[in-house]
């Protein structure tokens, strides 16, 4: 359940801002009423900005959504051919939005300008001409549960309502499941597509896009941004942003450098997928310290905890209790069960074996004169000191 709302947090805060951006539009539309042309005008810049960024950091869903949007503000404000048969068409239309976000929403992100690029440009004209046939055909299968009398107060809603009740489910399940930004912004764009159609918003159309395509940007810099600066097994920041951090200390502060005890012979017996799952249970405890530590994965079963402001004895209460975490944590190993007849038959508790493992810590405060990169190699000497000294403790 943890683990659940750590993921959700981005996404929740992400949601958050839409909201508070979408109230600031509405209540001080006088604002930018007056410059209503200049958006309009700025508006086709932002749709490329959009789809090359999403393109480029493959983000192809959003890349996907900012073209379907472009094209439906292409036929709302030129003279089109197609323009009078599409907005004839107001039920399809809507469902075809509301169908297009949802789908997004299920399928992976992979490379615009590519293979997978070409398969979902196709899925999306499936998905219109899906549309079309549900919204010419609803009423053939209305006619034909009419009969059913417990059914017929609720015919009128089959053609649109309650396709639209699927698709939103699909998409708040999505949103719960997969706790992304770029489910976020799908799920917004969606709720902006059916309160347009209610005429629950009333926002100018150019104005609501350009709120759509800005949290688009904004889903694409900040995945962005974590691709760079997190390590993707545990989630913590990386080295990277462990030297960004350093640019920015001051004159006092405490560095622990620590270190998963006979890592590699722990490897070596149970294999490479099983020590990823013990990296990221020792990175989820570690990123429990106390004392205002942050907690960076420096490489391979190395991490970093930076204690900005501290000495070592302020800092050394917090790294035991990391430490007597990680040592305490029982870690459950599910063995591959055999296929023979003989394995069958034995106990399920002979396929499962309890381990735990423990950690050892160097620790070293920056003294004067001395660089960030002087007191990380203390940090570390002190780190190669514990473990000659027998393993799981902090020294300094």
């Amino acid at each position: 359940m943890i683990q659940f709302f750590s993921g959700f947090r981005n996404s929740i805060v992400s949601l958050i801002i839409f909201c508070i951006a979408f109230i600031f539009i509405s209540e001080f539309q006088h604002y930018w009423f007056a410059k209503i042309n200049l958006i309009e005008q700025v508006l086709y810049g932002l749709f490329c900005i959009t789809i090359i960024l999403a393109s480029y950091f493959n983000r192809s869903r959003l890349a996907l959504a900012a073209i379907t949007l472009f094209i439906f503000y292409l036929t709302l404000s030129h003279d089109v051919p197609w323009q009078s048969w599409v907005f004839s068409n107001g039920p399809w239309l809507v469902l075809v939005g509301a169908a297009v976000f949802s789908v997004l929403s299920v399928i992976k992100d992979r490379g615009l300008l590519s293979v997978h690029g070409i398969f979902r440009l196709i899925l999306i004209l499936v998905v219109i001409g899906g549309c079309y046939v549900w919204s010419d055909n609803a009423d053939i299968l209305i006619r034909e549960l009419i009969a059913i009398k417990w059914l017929e107060p609720w015919l009128k809603y089959l053609t649109l309502e309650l396709p639209l009740a699927c698709f939103s489910l699909l998409l708040f399940w999505r949103f719960l499941r997969e706790k992304s930004l770029v489910t976020t912004a799908l799920l917004t764009s969606f709720c902006i597509w059916l309160g347009q159609y209610y005429q629950l918003v009333t926002l100018p159309w150019s104005v609501l896009l350009t709120l759509m395509l800005m949290h688009y940007l904004f889903a694409v810099v900040v995945d962005s941004y974590f691709l760079a600066y997190r390590d993707e097994l545990t989630t913590l920041p990386s080295r990277r942003a462990l030297n960004q951090l350093s640019l920015s200390l001051g004159r006092k502060y405490t560095l622990a450098m620590l270190d998963i005890d006979h890592f590699k012979k722990f490897n070596d017996t149970y294999g490479h997928d099983i020590g990823d799952q013990v990296l990221k249970l020792v990175a989820s405890k570690l990123a429990q310290v106390k004392g205002s530590g942050k907690v960076f994965r420096y490489g391979g079963e190395e991490f970093t905890i930076v204690f900005p402001g501290k000495t070592i004895e302020q800092s050394l209460p917090a790294l035991e209790a990391v430490r007597q975490a990680v040592q305490d944590y029982d870690i459950v190993i599910r063995q591959e069960q055999r296929k023979t007849k003989e394995a069958r038959s034995k106990k399920k508790n002979s396929q499962v074996k309890t381990v735990s493992v423990t950690i050892s810590i160097g620790l070293a405060a920056r003294k004067s004169k001395l660089s960030f990169d002087q007191t990380l190699k203390l940090a570390d000497q002190a780190l190669y000191r514990a473990k000659k000294s027998g393993r799981n403790n902090v020294s300094e």
